[in-house]
């Protein structure tokens, strides 16, 4: 018995935690992801290279003099304007066309290489480091965890809360989801469907970009850090439902979960694959995910 509970105190208990903190990460970076197809129907395959861009932004300023506290903020506003410029002067070009999913899909493609081209460029193509801001452990249960991902955890799950407040109980959540689900409806109601589309890219991209500015001192910075990131976010966002803001919450939380507890049963190696059957699964089932779009939530 007392090496069940040392297995569970010293091994498991840490490990889920772990998983927690990157199941947060993964959220705000689904929750983006999810927006953006919830509302607007594109399928962004640059997501993931704005995460990138908050890494590597939290990183300038911070070599500059900034404080990281300030960053938490500051990178996620200047993320913005990027979101808006995307939108307005590109995808909404292509996105009311017939072959709209096509197009887009293809558009944002080539904009992920160009952002990650852009970053080797201009940053170079090795790996970065930055300091932690929040040194040493904290003792939870029993167990040691780094203090850094505990206030991770507590911050992500505040922002989460915090968009699905907004989307679910303000008259401009109302706004958004009403022209989720009918744009045209919406839009004979007086919502300009326009500034809504913009701004749930924006919003989106600057939730990728925070994601970025809080993993930067937990993970390596790289150029194709986007790239390896966001196969996971659109994991969690097909298991969860397409447009779901509560599907992406729960499947990231419980994919997240599966992840780490088979590294410790398996290989390491098998537990990404793993992962990737539970979504193959929900598509051959359940291809609508867990729950409904956001339109429809």
């Amino acid at each position: 018995m007392p090496h069940v509970t040392d297995y569970l105190q010293f091994v498991l208990a840490p490990q889920m935690l772990n998983g927690l903190a990157l199941g947060v990460s993964v959220i705000l970076v689904a929750l983006g992801l999810t927006i953006i197809f919830g509302l607007l129907d594109v399928i962004n395959m640059s997501h993931g290279e704005y995460y990138a861009i908050g890494a590597f932004g939290a990183l300038a300023l911070a070599l500059a003099g900034v404080n990281y506290w300030l960053l938490i903020v500051l990178v996620p506003v200047l993320m913005v304007p990027l979101g808006v410029l995307v939108e307005r002067f590109l995808i909404r070009r292509v996105y009311h066309g017939a072959d709209r999913h096509v197009s887009t899909l293809l558009l944002t493609f080539g904009l992920a290489l160009i952002f990650e081209d852009l970053l080797k460029i201009i940053f170079g193509p090795n790996t970065h480091r930055p300091e932690n801001p929040i040194r040493g452990a904290t003792e939870v249960l029993g167990v040691l965890i780094p203090t850094y991902r505990l206030f991770l955890i507590a911050i992500g799950a505040a922002v989460i809360v915090a968009v699905a407040l907004v989307v679910y109980r303000t008259r401009l959540g109302a706004m958004v989801r009403a022209a989720a689900y009918d744009s045209n409806m919406a839009a004979s109601l007086g919502v300009r469907i326009g500034w809504v589309y913009s701004g749930a890219f924006a919003f989106g991209v600057a939730l990728a970009g925070l994601a970025g500015v809080l993993l930067a001192p937990v993970y390596s910075v790289f150029p194709t850090m986007g790239r390896d990131f966001i196969l996971m976010a659109f994991t969690v966002v097909i298991v969860g439902g397409m447009g779901s803001i509560w599907g992406v919450v729960i499947a990231g939380i419980a994919l997240t979960q599966v992840q780490a507890i088979a590294s410790l049963i398996i290989s390491p190696v098998w537990a990404d694959p793993i992962v990737f059957g539970v979504m193959v699964l929900v598509l051959m089932f359940r291809p609508q995910g867990l729950f409904g779009r956001l339109g429809h939530a």
